[in-house]
């Protein structure tokens, strides 16, 4: 499985309800998308005390021929191309997809941490160790939470989709417009 990202960063003064339509309107059509376990339709809003105003989806892949079909195969990424310009996409190996407890209701928010591995760090107890934490620390307001490794810099993303606003820290948040979730899902 394959995790991805894109960030686009709108001006301070943007009407963010342009995105929030954009979604409404567009946001289902990649719902039972080929090798799509999800996809995150977030946001941060300046005015809601983020340091930014971002459109920044996040996708969880279960196969690279699904991911590679929406970047390059005419489906689906030359939308946001031809309306912002060809953002870069961070990419991750997924090293676990988990579901919380209240994976049967719809998430609203979603956090993002990022963990760099020490030097001396063993990849292969550190990535299962870090995934045990994970699951350890499902709270109520879980919907699902995603462990990804990022090979370029050996860091951890730990992802989390939730039922209600996390806890001010030091997670990125986003608001969740819109779940889209593969035809395996």
């Amino acid at each position: 499985m394959y995790a991805m990202q894109y960030r686009i960063n709108l001006p301070a003064d943007y009407d963010m309800g342009i995105i929030r339509d954009r979604v409404e309107r567009r946001g289902s059509a990649m719902d039972r998308f080929p090798g799509l376990r999800f996809k995150a339709y977030l946001i941060r809003e300046r005015r809601r005390g983020e340091p930014t105003n971002e459109y920044a989806p996040f996708y969880v892949w279960d196969d690279i021929e699904g991911m590679r079909r929406f970047l390059w195969g005419g489906a689906g990424f030359a939308g946001i191309v031809a309306s912002f310009g060809r953002p870069a996409v961070q990419d991750w190996t997924v090293a676990a997809v988990l579901d919380g407890p209240s994976r049967h209701h719809a998430p609203r928010w979603a956090s993002r941490t990022t963990t760099p591995l020490p030097g001396r760090a063993v990849p292969e107890e550190a990535v299962p160790a870090a995934i045990s934490e994970l699951r350890a620390g499902l709270a109520p307001e879980v919907h699902s939470a995603v462990l990804a490794v990022d090979v370029t810099t050996w860091s951890l993303c730990a992802f989390t989709l939730l039922t209600r606003s996390p806890e001010v820290g030091e997670a990125e948040t986003y608001e969740l417009l819109h779940l889209s979730t593969g035809p395996a899902a």
